[in-house]
């Protein structure tokens, strides 16, 4: 059955209302509720534009019944409205790692139909005809992740609606989304943020999303026409086409696109990664200076302050985020622990060389951890290997205690000769005294050999631990390099698949 509206018809309908003057009941509201009781009684006929010319005036002007039903569903028998939804990533403003924001430009196309209208495109003279969307009923669909306002500087304000009762409305959008970005592994890192889809107030037994397009023509539609800031560029785009959100007060459907953004990580090697590097290897080859030089302190302590200025130089370009912390922060703070145990170690070894001219020896756990143990785990050549059994295995202490007895028995037995010749002239006195000066003379030189002997133990000790702090050096130093070079390959791998 066939119901024709017109503009009389309604006219005659508010004419009657006011006519009536009903009690207690404002007369715009009297008027809403006829109308809307109308439009749920059109909603089981079909409705059937009849043009009078074949040109647009007409088809306009036949469709005049029609908007007064823009605030109802435009869907008969109260059935479920099927609305498809389309996205094209135009532009990446930009990450706020910090905030935790997504800058993104977006063009959204919905499709939905009006049941029971159409027109034949040969009497009407057009197969479609763009309105003002005000005059349409608009589904709510809105996007989850939207933490602000839409401030697009312009939005359409006309929709297309096609002969077959279906409505094209094709609008851009300036979205200020949630994200959560991980920094880990910057700046080689891949974030992947959502946008979601669906109908704020309307059931999915009123409204149910589906996709109008596949995901490899909105992903290469979106890679023709996406803009950057030259920080990060689009990888790929997943979709979720059945994503249902189960609350207590009913289900709501919704479609998610997941964006795969990465970001370009050229500039952030030469400013950050490449200087940092510089530095250590400056630190690293100043090993190669003698370790009593006084210039190996001054050179660790300029190089110390250097590095902590280009830590502060370069703070504002790390990101700052809760949840993690990034690789690169890590890397610049181990090597700057690195730098002051360096320094540390100079001054350490410089103390221990100060303290063999007081004839103090090396405590024995100290020898054996770093004469026999740690000269093995350095790689200490053979030559030197030889050097420090040859120090460790010297008794000193038992040459010195050995001269000090003979002297002292000498001693004595000069002080008995002495007492049993002293009225008579002994040869054996003379020698006895002679052989005293001797062994005075010998004490002596065995006392040199140890001073000669601790001072050796002394530098051989600061010998293993310098060589030992230039093994960590190369240690930490290669895992870094491997490690930047993977998370590099790893990166770029992943956006040579999806291209």
């Amino acid at each position: 059955m066939s119901l024709i509206w017109s503009s009389e018809v309604v006219k005659n309908t508010l004419h009657t209302t006011k006519i009536q003057q009903v009690p207690k009941m404002p007369e715009v509201k009297l008027t809403q509720l006829l109308l809307i009781c109308c439009m749920l009684h059109w909603g089981n006929y079909a409705y059937n534009v009849t043009c009078s010319k074949p040109n647009l005036q007409s088809l306009n002007k036949a469709l005049g019944g029609l908007f007064n039903n823009s605030q109802v569903l435009p869907v008969g028998n109260l059935s479920t409205l099927n609305v498809s939804i389309e996205i094209t990533v135009v532009a990446i403003i930009g990450v706020n790692e910090r905030s935790q924001i997504l800058s993104t430009v977006i063009w959204r196309v919905l499709q939905w139909n009006i049941g029971g209208l159409s027109w034949n495109e040969t009497t009407c003279g057009t197969n479609r005809v763009s309105v003002l969307r005000e005059n349409l009923w608009v589904p709510d669909i809105y996007i989850a992740e939207f933490i602000d306002e839409d401030k697009t500087a312009f939005k359409p304000p006309y929709v297309y609606l096609n002969s077959t009762g279906y409505v094209y409305d094709d609008q851009p959008l300036l979205v200020q989304s949630s994200c959560e970005l991980g920094t880990y592994t910057f700046p080689f890192d891949i974030q992947n943020c959502s946008l979601s889809f669906g109908s704020y107030l309307h059931f999915d037994t009123d409204i149910q999303m589906f996709l109008s397009s596949t995901r490899d023509h909105i992903l290469s539609e979106s890679k023709d026409v996406v803009q950057t800031n030259g920080e990060w560029e689009l990888t790929d785009i997943f979709i979720d086409d059945k994503h249902t959100v189960v609350l207590e007060v009913g289900n709501y459907s919704q479609i998610q696109f997941f964006i795969v953004l990465r970001r370009r990580p050229l500039v952030y090697v030469v400013t950050l990664l490449l200087p940092s590097c510089f530095l250590i290897s400056v630190d690293l080859f100043s090993f190669l200076l003698p370790t009593q030089s006084v210039d190996r302190s001054s050179f660790k302590m300029t190089l110390l302050l250097g590095y902590t200025v280009f830590l502060f130089i370069v703070s504002e370009l790390l990101p700052v985020t809760g949840g993690s912390t990034p690789l690169i922060s890590v890397f610049f703070s181990v090597s700057l622990a690195l730098m002051v145990a360096s320094l540390l170690e100079t001054v350490l070894i410089t103390n221990l060389q100060s303290s063999s001219g007081e004839q103090i020896r090396a405590p024995h756990w100290l020898r054996v951890l770093v004469l026999q143990y740690l000269s093995v785990v350095v790689c200490l050549s053979e030559q030197k290997r030889k050097n420090l059994a040859s120090v460790f295995h010297t008794n000193s202490n038992k040459d010195s205690s050995l001269s000090c007895t003979i002297s002292r028995t000498l001693s004595q037995e000069l002080q008995s000769v002495s007492d049993d010749s002293e009225k008579d002239s002994n040869p054996t006195l003379e020698e006895l005294r002679k052989l005293r000066h001797e062994v005075r003379a010998i004490r002596v030189q065995v006392d040199k050999h140890r001073e000669e002997n601790i001072s050796q133990e002394w530098v051989m000790i600061g010998l293993v631990l310098d060589r030992l702090l230039f093994s960590l050096y190369l240690v930490f130093i290669s895992v870094s390099f491997l490690v930047i070079v993977f998370v590099w390959i790893w990166s770029t791998s992943y956006c040579m698949q999806n291209e």
